[in-house]
C-alpha cells in the first residue's frame, strides 16, 4: 500500500508537521496503540519483510508503517505488505514550500519505537558516519533518543567480519541504540549470511510491549 494521501497512519493533518490530532467516540476516548516503524534495506533478509509485518501485527494495539530503501524495494512486493509503506519518493512529492510538512520528521515524531531489519552493511556504514542522504536514513539521523531504536544487522558472513563492522556497530550501541544480534543463515549462492531471523522465521527479540 503506498502512501498517497499525505498523511501519517493514524493521524490527522493539523498543521506544517502533521502534528497529531486525538480521535475519540462519543462513548469513550479510543486507547492509543503503540507505534513501531519499520527500516528495511537492500540486504537479502527483506524478503522477510512481509512475514515480520504480519508478526507485528499479530500483537494487540500495535501499529505499523514501513520505511523503504530503494535498494530493498528489489527483495519484497508492496502488494504483500499490508501497512503503510514510505520510500524517498514521498518526502520530496509531500514538501513543496516552506509550510509543508516534512516526513522524516513527522515520522520520527509519530514513532513510539523504531525497527530497522535488515541493516545491511551499506546502511549500518551510513548511520554510523552520521550520512543521511534517504528518507530512512534521515529518519534516524532525526531520532528521538528517549524512544528505543534496534537494529538487525544483515550481511554476508565476510562482510560482517570485516574489521570496520564491529567499530560501525559498536557506534551504533554508543549511540544508544539497541542490537538484535545476528545469526547465520545459508544464502542461495552458498555462502552465508550473517541474518537477523531465527531459522523458524520468527523475529529474534522481543518488541517492548
Amino acid at each position: 500500500m503506498e502512501p498517497n494521501s499525505g498523511r501519517l497512519p493514524g493521524l490527522e493533518a493539523t498543521g506544517p508537521h502533521m502534528e497529531p490530532r486525538a480521535t475519540c467516540s462519543a462513548a469513550a476516548p479510543l486507547r492509543r496503540q503503540f507505534r513501531v516503524l519499520v527500516g528495511v534495506t537492500g540486504s537479502v533478509a527483506a524478503l522477510k519483510l512481509p512475514l515480520l509485518v504480519s508478526k507485528l501485527l499479530d500483537i494487540p494495539d500495535l501499529e505499523v508503517a514501513v520505511v523503504t530503501t530503494e535498494r530493498a524495494k528489489h527483495f519484497y512486493s508492496p502488494r504483500d505488505v499490508p501497512v503503510t509503506l514510505y520510500s524517498d519518493a514521498d518526502e520530496w512529492e509531500m514538501w513543496k514550500c516552506r509550510s509543508d510538512p516534512v516526513l522524516h520528521i513527522d515520522l520520527r515524531r509519530w514513532a513510539d519505537l523504531m525497527l530497522v531489519a535488515p541493516l545491511d552493511a551499506n546502511t549500518l556504514g551510513k548511520v554510523a558516519s552520521g550520512i543521511c542522504d534517504n528518507l530512512l536514513t534521515c529518519v534516524i539521523r532525526a531520532w528521538d533518543r528517549s524512544k528505543p531504536l534496534l537494529f538487525c544487522p544483515a550481511m554476508n558472513t565476510a562482510m560482517w567480519e570485516h574489521p570496520i563492522t564491529e567499530q560501525q556497530v559498536g557506534q551504533l550501541k554508543a549511540f544508544g541504540y539497541i542490537e538484535i544480534p545476528c545469526v547465520a543463515k545459508k544464502l542461495v549462492c552458498g555462502d552465508q549470511e550473517e541474518w537477523w531471523l531465527r531459522s523458524t522465521g520468527g523475529p529474534r527479540g522481543a518488541i517492548p510491549r
